[in-house]
């Protein structure tokens, strides 16, 4: 086996790798250097720096595995490898560490003035009394997000004698609970109780300024706020008016909505800490993900499954003509059936296979699959099949298979149930020319799982519809797509719109107002 460096990698990671294969380091190669020579290796690991594009992975014949020494894989088709059957990995763990630290130190800077203090007393000042700090230890740390990153965050100021409460619509309580951490079921009950409030979640069109004007209005005015995650979850603008105003204490940022921020208004001034996106640029951390993705690798040419495929593990599907639209069936149900649940934290998955598939005998891509859909629109970190599993079981999901003949007249079938603590949801679905869903809750509908939709409970008497409607008419917001099912004439109906845009919160609780409207739900599948 041969594998190529092109990127500079930790010493240890190359040391490991040329314990089972040669090892070639060219970390200046040229795109078209690559294409040329690509052929020649089983394996490419890199970093940030060289593309592993269509063009390259169409012309590696011998190719069976790309490994990014990170997280983000933005320099690698992805879709390409995988329809070429090359594993793509990378190494999501190895900052974890590393970012809590920081945020750590973006902490301990700003509460104690260390930034401004050293600035000061290296211009030969000496202002004691303009650095009064405070102590960590007695304050309440609000942590929203508690992924890998955010628990870890909770772990050191723990250590620091804190008080941790939280924010996370997805963590069961219980999973909480054993951290040493209070669970609130609304961000605002933490912002305005916390002293330190620290950002631990992916950037999404729920996340974007959900800190912003009203936010800040609600917090203490001693508090600090701290972002290492995400630019954009921050609402930098209202930030400054805070800052400047008095609204809150201090803040420290490491991400901001526009990189390479060499100008923002911010850095005007001296009550925040800011620097430039490197939470996850320590040495351990680059050794960490050399050391990872090179295990990677070996696990690759040793015939194991390694642990961070970014596309989809080798399973065997020959008995099924139809895996790879179904695995999109699945990744759209359990996409689908998060939002629908919205933040009610999913207790148990039921998923239930019905007709051909059902003569499959290992249907485990699927069900990861599933999870992939369920877990990426809550999590922080991108989750693949293959650590989807391991994924749902740290946040308390428990999962549950069964298979059924009868499968409504389609050929296959696939139901998957979320049971929470507020009930049951549910969501069938085939592949039709295209992904549809059957049903909704037990409901008969007809439709296509994507972009932008609105789903309705209500009560099916006259002028429901029209009420609905008349809503999202007066908001300019147009309806593509309309379905309606129902149980019983004059009982409960459910309404599945498709939308030009997106339902805001403001125009999906304007219809949970209505009278005859029981529940509201606005779902984003782009």
């Amino acid at each position: 086996m041969k594998a190529l460096v092109a990127d500079s990698l930790n010493e240890k990671g190359i040391e490991k790798l040329q314990k089972v294969c040669d090892v070639v380091v060219d970390t200046s190669i040229t795109p078209e250097e690559l294409l040329e020579t690509i052929n020649e290796y089983d394996a490419i690991l890199v970093r940030s720096r060289t593309k592993v594009t269509k063009e390259v992975i169409e012309k590696a014949e011998n190719l069976k595995i790309i490994a990014r020494a990170g997280v983000g894989v933005d320099n690698i088709d992805v879709a390409a490898a995988t329809e070429k059957g090359i594993m793509v990995v990378n190494a999501p763990e190895s900052t974890t560490i590393t970012v809590a630290e920081h945020t750590m130190g973006l902490i301990l800077s700003a509460i104690r003035k260390i930034a401004v203090a050293d600035e000061s007393t290296k211009a030969g000042k000496w202002e004691k009394k303009r650095f009064m700090g405070m102590e960590l230890k007695g304050k309440t740390l609000g942590v929203i997000g508690m992924g890998r990153i955010g628990s870890q965050v909770v772990k050191r100021c723990q250590a620091f004698e804190m008080d941790a409460i939280a924010y996370d619509p997805y963590l069961p309580p219980h999973v909480a609970e054993d951290m040493g951490v209070k669970l609130y079921e609304e961000q605002d009950d933490v912002l305005k109780r916390a002293d330190i409030i620290t950002i631990h979640v992916p950037l999404t069109e729920e996340t974007r300024h959900s800190i912003s004007t009203e936010e800040f209005k609600i917090m203490k005015d001693t508090a600090l706020i701290f972002n290492a995650a995400r630019g954009g979850v921050i609402d930098e603008d209202a930030l400054y008016t805070a800052l400047k105003e008095g609204e809150i204490s201090g803040a420290g940022l490491d991400v901001y909505e526009d990189e390479p921020a060499k100008e923002n208004k911010l850095f005007e001034l001296d009550n925040i800490v800011c620097t430039p996106h490197i939470a996850a640029s320590t040495k351990e951390a680059q050794a960490a993900a050399a050391v990872i993705v090179a295990n990677e690798v070996i696990d690759c040419f040793e015939g194991n499954t390694p642990n961070n495929i970014i596309n989809m593990p080798r399973i065997d599907t020959s008995g099924f003509s139809q895996t790879t639209e179904y695995l999109e069936v699945c990744e759209k149900l359990g996409s689908f059936l998060t939002q629908y649940v919205k933040k009610n934290p999913i207790k148990e998955l039921n998923i239930t296979y019905k007709g051909e598939i059902t003569k499959l005998q290992n249907k485990e891509l699927f069900k990861r699959t599933i999870l992939q859909g369920v877990l990426n629109p809550i999590t922080e970190s991108p989750v693949s099949a293959v650590n989807a599993t391991s994924v749902a079981e740290s946040r308390g999901i428990t999962i549950k298979e069964a298979e059924a003949e009868e499968s409504d007249g389609y050929e296959t079938l696939i139901e998957v149930k979320a049971i929470t603590e507020k009930g049951v949801s549910s969501v069938e679905g085939t592949f039709l020319h295209e992904v549809t869903i059957t049903k909704i809750n037990g409901y008969k509908v007809d439709v296509k799982p994507e972009g932008y939709m609105f789903i309705a409970k209500y009560k099916d008497i006259p002028g429901s519809i029209g009420a609905i409607g008349t809503i999202f008419g007066q908001e300019k917001i147009n309806i593509g797509i309309m379905q309606v099912g129902r149980d019983i004439t004059g009982g409960e109906a459910i309404m599945v719109l498709t939308l030009d845009t997106e339902a805001t919160p403001d125009v999906t609780n304007k219809v949970k107002e209505l009278d005859q409207v029981k529940d509201a739900t606005g779902i984003n599948l782009l």
